[in-house]
């Protein structure tokens, strides 16, 4: 099951450095929890949200925008099928 933790919270940021897209907290009217700036590979998301809000948006933009995952390290690549994989069972 997935854990919200701190830690969890971490990787997922490093495998979007991976991805080379910067990861922001600001505060802003967004109504998904997140903006993506397009063509400068940062993604904004509230600030307000917590750990587990944080985790979710995280998920939720590798998986709407089609990421090229592929090009991951194979310890990342294995971590976010995990992730994945997690988020299944608990929805």
């Amino acid at each position: 099951m997935l854990k919200y933790t701190k830690h969890n919270l971490s990787k997922l940021e490093e495998i979007f450095k991976e991805l080379k897209v910067t990861i922001r907290y600001e505060k802003g009217n967004f109504q998904s929890g997140y903006c993506i700036v397009t063509g400068k590979n940062i993604v904004i998301i509230n600030k307000f949200f917590e750990v587990e809000a944080r985790i979710n948006t995280l998920m939720e933009i590798l998986e709407e925008n089609k990421m090229q995952t592929e090009e991951l390290s194979d310890e990342n690549k294995e971590w976010l099928l995990k992730m994945k994989k997690s988020l299944l069972h608990t929805a």
